[in-house]
């Protein structure tokens, strides 16, 4: 019984540190889309009203 004890202490303590991480991971900025504004300006834009005259 007192192995179910540990198991989840273990549990608990490797499950924080994920969260841990990952919420570092978030407010230090690896989680930001540096990619897609230097390519946007290669894509046209579509005209939403249609074609001008």
């Amino acid at each position: 019984m007192n192995i179910i004890f540990i198991l989840i202490g273990i549990s608990l303590t490797v499950a924080l540190t994920f969260l841990g991480t990952f919420l570092w991971a978030v407010r230090s900025g690896q989680y930001d889309d540096d990619y897609t504004p230097s390519v946007r300006m290669l894509f046209e834009d579509e005209s939403p009203t249609g074609p001008t005259p």
